[in-house]
């Protein structure tokens, strides 16, 4: 390594600061730390920042995707048709329900799921579609819908990266009857773990909130509140997928920081596409025609003429201090998915984008001297000047 990168530039790096750590001591000065009134107020301002009718508080992404699936009614005896490219998460959901996941490939050029890969994987007992907004790359929705809603097809938008993207000139998830959404600290708003479901339907979103918490009869809230707790009563196997108080504390302060990192992140996004946009082989990824990226991960792909493969590149990114990661996964190759039954459809561009695609460093606080440190270790290894 030169004397140049002795500083280690990561992947990601959450934008976090004495405001969150304010409301988080604030919060615990409360009394109240658990699933409460800051959760309720975190779930009111993500609604309307995301247009959506409902707004769950989960304890992950994972969670929502599993209460998704479950208020939708898929059980066993369902195909869910979901994209092969994406982290395991999207598929596991589906298996914790007991119905089948259905691979379905891509477009090469978002990598994201389009109405006619998701026909493709299409059965005669598919239930549901998820539609993952790989990397914040907003997924077309609308051809999606199209297909699905006349058929009794229910779409869920994964929108795991998708805070702070648009499709068709309104938020990412605003269109979907159901979306889960993360703020793990890989994603530009975070709560360090966390999730959220968001629904048009009311019935929905309440049988969601029971379900959370153990389908209580009575929530936390409502048992605080009175002097005399209400009985407890259980009509349905539930589960603990709560979050904390002081998870939304922080997630109620991270909002507010949305569109300066949306505004911060493409702006390094577009710094970037200029700088390699010359350099053969290489496709850095970009907006589709329907939408605005919030550029959640940006990554490119590497192809010949570059003289390297992608593993070539992220080990000379590593020898610089470069914190580079590999692209997507394919699901339908791990272990887990390998020896199942997951349909037929042809994966190509699935494998080419998880063979050949890198994800560069991008985090709100990532000076140009860091940015151009990452470019010229990749112009470099290209061959550009």
């Amino acid at each position: 390594m030169t004397a140049a990168a002795a500083t280690r530039i990561d992947v990601m790096r959450p934008w976090l600061g004495e405001e969150e750590a304010a409301a988080v001591a604030e919060t615990i000065a409360s009394g109240w730390v658990a699933q409460g009134p800051r959760v309720a107020e975190f779930e009111r301002e993500f609604a309307a920042t995301v247009q959506a009718g409902h707004a769950v508080a989960t304890s992950s992404c994972t969670t929502a995707l599993h209460l998704a699936l479950l208020v939708a009614g898929i059980g066993p005896g369902d195909d869910v048709v979901v994209p092969s490219l994406s982290f395991i998460a999207t598929a596991n959901a589906v298996s914790y329900v007991g119905a089948r996941v259905v691979f379905a490939d891509v477009d090469a050029a978002t990598g994201n799921v389009t109405a006619a890969t998701v026909a493709a994987a299409l059965t005669p007992v598919t239930r549901a579609v998820i539609a993952v907004d790989q990397g914040g790359i907003p997924v077309d929705l609308a051809p999606i819908r199209a297909l699905c809603d006349p058929r009794g097809i229910v779409v869920i938008e994964d929108a795991a990266c998708g805070i702070g993207s648009t499709y068709r000139g309104r938020p990412v998830g605003a269109g979907a009857e159901l979306a889960a959404w993360s703020f793990h600290p890989r994603k530009i708003l975070t709560t360090g773990e966390g999730g959220m479901l968001t629904t048009s339907r009311e019935d929905w979103a309440e049988r969601a909130r029971r379900l959370r918490e153990h389908a209580m009869g009575a929530s936390a809230a409502e048992r605080h509140a009175a002097l005399l707790s209400p009985r407890e009563s259980y009509d349905e196997i539930g589960f603990n997928f709560r979050m904390t108080d002081v998870q939304a504390a922080i997630g109620l302060v991270q909002l507010t920081r949305l569109p300066e990192i949306v505004v911060r992140r493409r702006a390094l996004a577009a710094r970037y596409r200029a700088a390699l946009a010359g350099v053969p082989g290489l496709r850095v990824a970009a907006d589709p025609p329907w939408g605005q990226s919030s550029f959640q991960s940006l990554w490119i792909e590497v192809a010949p003429p570059y003289p390297l493969d992608r593993e070539g590149l992220l080990a000379a990114l590593a020898e610089h201090g470069v914190s580079a990661r590999r692209g997507i996964m394919a699901a339908h190759r791990q272990p887990a998915y390998a020896a199942r039954d997951t349909g037929s459809a042809a994966l190509a561009a699935t494998e080419r984008l998880t063979d050949r695609t890198l994800i560069l460093p991008l985090f709100h606080a990532m000076t140009e001297t860091e940015q151009d440190r990452v470019i010229a270790v990749v112009r470099e290894a290209g061959g550009a000047a």
